[in-house]
């Protein structure tokens, strides 16, 4: 019996090691990969309003489709998008599937234990969102609310009082409300569907960026934003851990674009506001 143990537990240890040598292997062949295939393969949404969407000619644009593009030319290779949902994108089990996840994605302690973050190139309001038929007039008439959340995001770990801030210099989270139930939705574009529907049909408001919100109100969404905003934070681009030399060219690529003054040109363009210094 205690051989047979013994065995179970060697091929645990062993089956637990090839995991961790199969993760730390695609994070160390990064660079060597994209400069072998002549192409960095970036991931993105397909919904995800002025960050990256599909155009009337089923096209990807938005900021982040501009500036995985700009990434590329300074590495001098080709773009490759790749669309999985942002819950998988999260996970941070890529397996070498793609190479750099845009989405703004927001770098707090939890997410530092599995992503490099080369990055941070935006800064953003997260804020609440209700129907424009809702009497609450700001955050705080949200307690005990039924609320939607894109899961995997700033926003669900700010609803569940869990949001805890990765980067240097993170000021405090003051919570306004607490739900009475957080509802997770695979993209906030679907969530949005669901509030639009009325107020407390499905949900009772969806927390987001502030953003993504303006777009779908500028788009006809009976919606309304609460003030004041919930948390102000910044979007980064997110690499696996283990490629020392990816991760600094990748840094030196949004280093030029702020430099130059591209990146503020392209907030403006997607936005009509500069987001990219810290307010």
């Amino acid at each position: 019996m205690n051989q047979i143990i013994a065995t179970l537990a060697a091929a645990a240890s062993y089956a637990l090691a090839s995991v961790a040598l199969s993760t730390s292997s695609y994070a160390g062949e990064v660079l060597d990969r994209v400069l072998a295939t002549k192409t960095l393969t970036v991931a993105v949404g397909t919904d995800w309003g002025p960050i990256s969407h599909l155009d009337e000619k089923h096209e990807l644009v938005g900021i982040d489709v501009d500036v995985a593009k700009g990434i590329a030319k300074y590495l001098g290779v080709e773009i490759k998008f790749i669309t999985p949902g942002w819950d998988i994108i999260a996970a941070g089990k890529w397996q070498g599937r793609w190479d750099l996840a845009m989405g703004q994605m927001i770098p707090t302690k939890a997410r530092a234990e599995i992503f490099d973050f080369p990055s941070l190139y935006l800064w953003g309001p997260n804020v609440a969102v209700v129907h424009k038929d809702s009497k609450a007039a700001k955050p705080a008439d949200l307690e005990g609310k039924v609320i939607g959340v894109p899961s995997g995001t700033g926003a669900e770990a700010y609803a569940n009082h869990n949001y805890l801030p990765g980067w240097e210099n993170a000021k405090p989270v003051e919570y306004q409300f607490k739900p009475g139930q957080v509802k997770t939705y695979t993209s906030t574009n679907i969530a949005l569907d669901d509030l639009r529907l009325g107020d407390g049909v499905r949900i009772q408001a969806v927390l987001t960026d502030d953003s993504i919100a303006r777009d779908a109100i500028k788009a006809g969404y009976p919606l309304k934003i609460l003030e004041p905003a919930l948390f102000s934070a910044p979007g980064a681009i997110a690499i696996l851990p283990g490629d020392k030399e990816y991760h600094d060219k990748v840094a030196a690529a949004v280093k030029e674009m702020k430099d130059n003054g591209t990146l503020a040109e392209l907030s403006i363009k997607w936005y009509g506001i500069d987001y990219t210094v810290e307010k």
